[in-house]
């Protein structure tokens, strides 16, 4: 997929089709790997083809992926139409997009998770190279809202030319790598006075 395809999500029903981890796994795999089939993505994500299949096709709907033209209408292989998303933030948390946005993230925090719970389970059988690569940190940070706006755009930039959905070149030796990143401000101490 060739440049930036990024989506404003701000439609409730499409953000609430995304809470779905299966669709949600499938449409990440989709985008960091190319076109594949529903076998193929089943066996990514570690489901079944017809769930998958069934998946793909909501995805479709919402405008994400597409069928692309087989010889076997049954092993189509799919592809992404999108290579990322940005999350309306609603004024209202309780309305439907509020619910439904705050439903994503909760559910992509969650996946996240599991992907650091995992790689650290694989850890251990790493080659050298990419243990010294891995790297888990956290940092206690004094800003405000704007100095963690600005930190986190520069570092969107930085980490932009690697996404896979866009990245043309696979080098030697590359492999997919997850980056999260979680920037919030901390729940205030009560005992400590406001600055």
């Amino acid at each position: 997929m060739a440049g930036e395809a990024r989506v404003r999500l701000d439609d409730p029903g499409a953000i609430a089709a995304l809470t779905h981890p299966v669709r949600w796994k499938l449409l990440n795999y989709l985008m960091s790997s190319g076109p594949a089939t529903a076998s193929q993505g089943a066996h990514a994500i570690g489901d079944t083809p017809s769930n998958c299949s069934y998946h793909l096709r909501t995805l479709a709907k919402y405008g994400w992926v597409e069928a692309e033209g087989s010889s076997d209408a049954r092993e189509r292989p799919w592809r992404a139409l999108v290579t990322g998303f940005s999350l309306e933030r609603p004024a209202d948390p309780d309305s439907p997009l509020g619910r439904n946005a705050a439903a994503l993230l909760a559910m992509t925090i969650q996946q996240d998770q599991q992907e650091v719970l995992d790689a650290a389970a694989r850890f251990p059988s790493l080659d050298r190279p990419w243990q010294d690569a891995t790297e888990h940190s956290t940092y206690t940070l004094r800003m405000t809202a704007a100095e963690l706006a600005d930190l986190t755009g520069r570092l969107d930039a930085l980490i932009r030319p690697y996404i896979a959905a866009t990245r043309e070149e696979r080098p030697d030796g590359s492999a997919l790598v997850h980056l999260g990143l979680h920037a919030f401000p901390r729940k205030p101490d009560p005992a400590m006075p406001e600055q």
